[in-house]
């Protein structure tokens, strides 16, 4: 089953500025090489006493070319690395030539860069033992030394604009770490923040912006990386915190690693965005390169997902005459001189996509991304990440497992396999039996979708944790049974499935698990194919389920027209039965575009006609995994709460 929605969305990075000026995201070819005959800006060393430290303190300071002291000008405070000084930019960055050789370009708003001493003790040079205790404590000082000595000491000696909005901070490594920590601690200090391959003393998000909707007054966050830089994770956290909270933000990922051709180039492209009108609605398409999607093997590095979306394919094949990706709209990959070919998606929409690789009008598996079993066959996935998905996130809370059995079927004469959650502290509390849920997958796929694609496991690990939902397990069956195709939700079908459910798997798991073992401790649920066959077993079955869920499905038409009027023709005898017992009748749909939607529409006005008691929910998305995800993360809360 195919369920990915392709969106497509064009950018332009012109009009990122008010002014619609054209904007580079790299900087070019001898940007960071002086230029003679061009007006240039001038470095001095500046001394400032340090009531913090309790002595005078050394800092270099930059005013740009034509600099008039009747002129107040905005500050950018840059900041170093954990084995560097105020020297550090100057001599391996060369801020003064970067900055020089924009303002000769027009692309610059004329300001003042300072750039201090981060370490704030009194024996303050990079020497001995870096790393040592107090050395490293001396970085986290430096926040009391630059608000209340450095900043006030600047605004005294030179003609500077002393409100937030002319005050910018940024750094590289330790300094990044210092950005985003006092940036984002003191916004009413800072209007512009700029952290450069952040380092590890960056404070983890929630305590950096417990209240994450404040960040919303800043012009602008920076964050950056290089794609080789190992401590690319402390970018990323906060990035995702920024993003799951939808705080406006910039997340610049660029070639490179943990060095000054990154570092130069953030400077260079930061600080062209400063105290300048932004267009914040802009940021998600600014980057060179994106992250590693999260469904890829291990070490591979494409296909990679940008912030706005889009997806990034490499492909090797040398010898390949023509190369796609089949994203239910197929992109056309073009070839490199070393045999690799590349391509940009459109946007893609949230959550998780099947895709194929096409060679030479072969479809194949990509063989950097993880397989799933979909669309009849294995295929690769790829999971976009967007605001809404910390339900499904890896958190650390009590973790449930994914058991994998086989049991022999008597309805197929066969071993059949199945997928079983049981939760957290399952295995120690020996006494305990726990309610089931019996979760069914789509047409295409199999018993592992639910446990894979689906993240079962993660999205009631959270919800446990978060006492949203009843600790339960999840029995994931396969529902591949009798004839293919649309056979598959014919009568023959729904009877075998209804067979096997009773038969074989469901004395399977109360033979095997410690279940509870009444219909008010037993729920049944499924999308689209499951889905059917939940509304089959379901209803036929009332007296052995108190919950059904029926997500992106009903009655095929007209194609199951006599199917469904017999399914219809038994409710009408036995509505007042299946009102009594099914306490939550729970239906849902990816909105319009659903495939399934006029088909489910139908079926409601029919249950409606019945007075079969339902109640119904949408998440927009169509006939996709994120969707059914949000089905289960809802229709989980609503199980066994009158159960003993």
């Amino acid at each position: 089953m195919r369920t990915s929605v392709v969106f497509a969305i064009a950018f332009s990075l012109t009009g990122f500025f008010a002014s619609a000026q054209n904007f580079e995201k790299q900087a070019p070819q001898g940007f960071d090489q002086k230029k003679e005959n061009i007006p240039h800006g001038k470095i001095d060393s500046i001394q400032y006493p340090s009531k913090t430290v309790g002595t005078v303190r050394k800092a270099l300071i930059y005013t740009p070319p034509g600099f008039n002291k009747n002129k107040k000008y905005p500050v950018l405070y840059l900041l170093h690395g954990i084995g560097g000084d105020e020297k550090e930019w100057y001599k391996n960055g060369t801020p003064q030539i970067i900055l020089d050789n924009l303002y000769s370009e027009g692309k610059l708003t004329p300001m003042i860069v300072v750039l201090p001493n981060g370490r704030a003790m009194k024996d303050d040079r990079a020497t001995g033992n870096i790393m040592a205790k107090d050395k490293v404590e001396a970085f986290a000082t430096f926040e009391k030394d630059l608000l209340n000595d450095l900043i006030p000491f600047v605004e005294k000696k030179f003609p500077v604009k002393k409100d937030r909005e002319n005050r910018a901070i940024a750094g590289l490594s330790m300094g990044g770490g210092q950005t985003l920590n006092f940036g984002l601690g003191n916004i009413d200090k800072f209007a512009w923040v700029g952290g450069f391959s952040s380092a590890p003393n960056t404070k983890e998000p929630q305590f950096l912006l417990p209240n994450p909707q404040k960040a919303k007054e800043l012009k602008l966050i920076w964050i950056s990386c290089g794609d080789a830089d190992g401590l690319m994770p402390f970018s990323k956290r906060t990035s995702d915190y920024l993003r799951q909270n939808k705080i406006p933000h910039i997340f610049y990922i660029e070639p490179g690693g943990h060095d000054f051709k990154v570092w130069k180039n953030d400077l260079y492209i930061f600080s062209q965005l400063i105290f300048k009108p932004v267009d914040q609605t802009s940021f998600p398409n600014f980057t060179v390169l994106g992250i590693p999607a999260e469904s890829n093997n291990r070490n591979s590095r494409f296909p990679q997902i940008l912030p706005n979306g889009k997806a990034i394919f490499r492909v090797k094949a040398p010898e390949a005459q023509k190369v796609q990706i089949d994203l239910g709209k197929k992109y056309d990959l073009v070839k490199d001189q070393d045999g690799t070919w590349k391509t940009t998606t459109d946007s893609l929409s949230e959550g998780f996509h099947y895709y194929s690789l096409l060679i030479d009008n072969v479809a194949v598996a990509d063989p950097s991304s993880k397989t799933f079993y979909g669309m009849g066959r294995y295929a690769s996935g790829i999971e976009v990440p967007f605001a809404g998905d910390g339900y499904y996130a890896m958190k650390d809370v009590p973790h449930g497992d994914i058991r994998i059995q086989n049991f022999f079927s008597k309805v197929t004469n066969s071993w059949r396999r199945v997928f079983i959650y049981t939760p957290p502290g399952y295995d120690k509390n020996q006494n305990v039996a726990y309610p089931v849920l019996y979760i069914l997958h789509g047409g295409g796929e199999d018993e592992s979708g639910w446990a894979t694609q689906g993240k079962t496991n993660l999205i009631i690990d959270n919800l446990i944790a978060e006492g949203k939902a009843k600790p339960m397990i999840i029995v994931m069956p396969d529902a591949n049974i009798g004839p293919a195709g649309f056979g598959s939700f014919g009568a023959r079908n729904l009877q075998m499935f209804d067979r096997e459910l009773k038969e074989s798997v469901i004395p399977f798991t109360e033979s095997n698990f410690r279940v509870k073992k009444d219909a008010a401790n037993r729920a049944l649920a499924g999308l689209s194919m499951g889905g059917i066959y939940t509304l089959h077993t379901g209803v036929q079955n009332s007296d052995m389920f108190s919950s059904l869920g029926v997500f992106s499905s009903g009655w095929i038409l007209p194609s199951l027209q006599e199917v469904a009027d017999n399914e219809y023709k038994f409710m009408n005898e036995n509505k007042q039965k299946i009102n009594s017992n099914i306490k939550n009748f729970w239906i849902s749909m990816g909105g319009k575009e659903d495939i399934a939607y006029k088909n489910c529409q139908t079926m409601m006005k029919k249950l409606d006609e019945l007075g079969i008691k339902y109640s119904y929910s949408e998440y927009p998305g169509g006939h996709t995994w994120p969707v059914w995800r949000n089905n289960l993360y809802n229709f989980a809360q609503l199980l066994f709460n009158d159960s003993k």
